[in-house]
């Protein structure tokens, strides 16, 4: 899926992805190629998406893992995405719902 076509299937709005084994994590898709990316328990994390050769990449507010990148499919299915790791060891992710409402996320976390 090029650049474009990622764009336009998802932004605004929240994919809920998952493997064989059930939901996995959503994704708010936002203009300007922002997204919010949540393991569905209400902690939430800024970040962009860009183009990196096929794949499309993703790279969050913290940076602890550097930049995530996804070679994306639209199929009869629904949209799949599979993860680019040098060992290619990750089961790819199916998009198990969409919607329009936006990311649950808690509050920031204040205090000692």
């Amino acid at each position: 899926m090029t650049g474009e076509a990622f764009d336009a299937a998802t932004r605004g709005k929240t994919i809920v992805y998952g493997t064989g084994q059930g939901a996995y994590g959503a994704e708010e898709y936002l203009p300007g190629h922002r997204v919010r990316w949540s393991f569905l328990d209400g902690d939430c994390i800024e970040g962009q998406w860009y183009v990196s050769g096929q794949a499309i990449c993703f790279l969050y507010e913290d940076d602890s893992l550097g930049p995530q990148c996804w070679l994306f499919h639209d199929g009869p299915g629904g949209m799949t995405a599979e993860f680019v790791s040098p060992d290619g060891a990750q089961s790819p992710l199916v998009a198990l719902s969409t919607s329009k409402e936006p990311l649950y996320c808690k509050g920031p976390k204040v205090g000692v």
